[in-house]
């Protein structure tokens, strides 16, 4: 089947050094592994599993010669291997583009140093901004190999952070609630908390009718809570209206003063931070375009039957994100 479909659709001047098919039936193999497995696929077209690891390995080698080229904003992340446990692989995204540039099943900081390293000077010089959640080590690899490069906390990693200390407080006024002696009190804050966990954590603008009563009922009965909620809805509006640094960074300031009793683990690290959350406002850079890949990779983890190692995981990754050539 295979000679057959060589001598049928192409010039055997196109079957590659040491290779027993062309490039162009490659092109097909390995555009159809993306959406199915190893096995299927080299059932479906008369060839060993082995030949089929082959070609990718032939891709892996041709892209590993390619280096990132062209990349101004860089995103660093990471996906777990397995949820819930602390084994992660790191992605690199050209930010502009919104392409995996690089995919490493390490995520020490000398690892990830070493890697970016060897995309060479040229390529590191040319990156202008490198966008990051929470995680020091990537900032110290960003502030080692690129000192001149903006460092961009990414903004909803750090509302995530004030969204979970909101949290936090539901669940502690919940605690507290059990302790109320007076019945008729209790039962007016156990009604307040019943099913409040969506509509504090929610934007107020996204807010349905029975959200909107909720937040409401709480402003009257539990103060603190909605005190909380008000402050978040602050730091996520100002976050998205202002204009300019200058302005981010005095409205910043301003809400770090009200939230200091309300939201301190937050303050605390926004204040660890401050340098690399205030350069958000220069460009409004954010993870987003790595949020996308990271859950195209999750889909691509899911359904990568057949795929036993992590090189073929991340070639098949990158085949999902690339147009073969």
């Amino acid at each position: 089947m295979l000679s057959a479909t060589i001598s049928e659709r192409e010039d055997l001047k196109a079957i590659p050094k040491k290779r027993t098919y062309t490039q162009r039936f490659r092109q097909k193999i390995l555009s159809e592994v993306v959406e199915g497995t190893i096995s299927r696929t080299a059932k479906r077209y008369g060839v060993s599993e082995q030949e089929v690891e082959t070609m990718l390995k032939d891709l892996e080698n041709e892209l590993l010669e390619k280096k990132p080229q062209g990349i101004k904003r860089l995103g660093i992340d990471e996906i777990a291997v397995v949820k819930g446990q602390k084994n992660y692989y790191t992605v690199f995204v050209d930010l502009d583009t919104g392409k995996l540039i690089g995919l490493l099943n390490k995520r020490t900081q000398s690892d990830i140093c070493q890697y970016l390293k060897s995309w060479g000077h040229e390529a590191l010089s040319q990156i202008e901004e490198v966008s990051i959640d929470l995680w020091k080590p990537y900032k110290k690899v960003a502030e080692e190999l690129r000192p001149q490069a903006s460092i961009v906390a990414d903004r909803f990693h750090v509302m995530k952070q004030v969204n979970q200390e909101l949290d936090q407080g539901r669940k502690n006024c919940k605690k507290e609630v059990c302790k109320e002696k007076n019945t008729a009190n209790k039962r007016r804050k156990e009604s307040a908390l019943n099913k409040s966990k969506y509509a504090l954590l929610k934007n107020f603008e996204d807010l349905n009718a029975e959200q909107s009563e909720k937040i409401k009922e709480i402003e009257i009965v539990l103060p603190d809570l909605a005190k909380k909620y008000q402050l978040k809805e602050e730091f996520r509006k100002f976050f998205e209206s202002s204009e300019n640094w200058s302005e981010g960074i005095l409205k910043l300031g301003d809400w770090l003063k009200k939230a200091l009793n309300h939201f301190s683990q937050s303050c605390q690290t926004i204040q660890s931070w401050i340098g690399e959350i205030i350069a958000y406002f220069d460009r409004r850079t954010t993870q987003g375009m790595v949020e996308g890949v990271n859950n195209k990779l999750k889909l691509i983890k899911r359904k990568a039957y057949g795929f036993r190692n992590f090189d073929n995981f991340k070639i098949r990754s990158q085949l999902s994100m690339i147009i073969l050539d």
